[in-house]
């Protein structure tokens, strides 16, 4: 059961006319960066509810959640009509194992992502253990269009600070200005991903986090397989940490 907190929207950021992010002030129980929580609206009388990621950091002042506003969903086109200001149930109990607690100290950490599952990455790449279990940490988010590059100037503050930090945008639908185009599955299996980074995955000294997509979760997980690296377990840690962003 959900334990429902209201909060107040004191931000909403619109990046495309799909894409956007809210920024909501909420007390709820302290979480890890990479986790999610529920944020919830009530629609035709009955509260609906979905999960989402924190992009922020858990020692920032407010929440934020990136989104994508579908057409047919159930609560993301009222979620599009939030103003500053206006009331949002939040759930206070945060939940999820995407986690750096989950994940073994290596050489390198890989996160790839689609989409809006760049959220949690954002939020782990603000806490500071990421720069201490890893010297090279390489973010790849794989979209559709260039405009779908979003979060760019935090993107920047990142690079400007952390020398082992590599961001690699990857656009599916047309060339892209600044990255490298076509799917990041493709991109991973011809090597182009390596090549653009200087860095080779390999089993001895690679952590890859993978968040997206169901199809992409499984065909990523497939390729790193084929190479020698194995899911993170508990009972028997490998290589790969997996959140299906869906």
């Amino acid at each position: 059961m959900a334990n429902w907190e209201k909060g107040k929207v004191v931000d909403v950021v619109w990046w495309t006319d799909k894409l956007f992010s809210i920024k909501v002030d909420a007390k709820i129980q302290p979480f890890t960066a990479g986790q999610f929580t529920k944020l919830a609206l009530e629609v035709d009388g009955k509260r609906i509810a979905r999960a989402y990621s924190f992009v922020n950091p858990p020692h920032a002042a407010y929440h934020e959640f990136y989104l994508i506003e579908v057409e047919d969903g159930a609560l993301t086109p009222p979620l599009a009509t939030l103003k500053v200001g206006d009331d949002i149930w939040v759930d206070s109990q945060p939940s999820g194992y995407f986690t750096l607690d989950e994940v073994p100290k290596s050489e390198q950490l890989w996160m790839l992502s689609t989409g809006t599952a760049i959220g949690p990455f954002l939020s782990i790449l603000a806490d500071e253990r990421v720069w201490d279990k890893f010297n090279h940490v390489v973010l790849v988010h794989g979209v559709r269009h260039n405009i779908d590059l979003t979060y760019q100037s935090l993107i920047a503050d990142i690079k400007a600070v952390q020398t082992g930090f590599q961001y690699v945008p990857v656009v599916s639908r047309e060339n892209s200005t600044i990255g490298l185009s076509g799917r990041i599955t493709k991109l991973l299996d011809e090597g182009e991903l390596e090549s653009f980074t200087g860095l080779a995955l390999n089993p001895s000294i690679s952590q890859v986090m993978i968040c997206g997509n169901p199809q992409m979760v499984k065909d990523t997980t497939a390729l790193l397989n084929s190479r020698g690296l194995q899911r993170n377990r508990r009972a028997s840690p490998g290589h790969i940490t997996v959140e299906q962003y869906w």
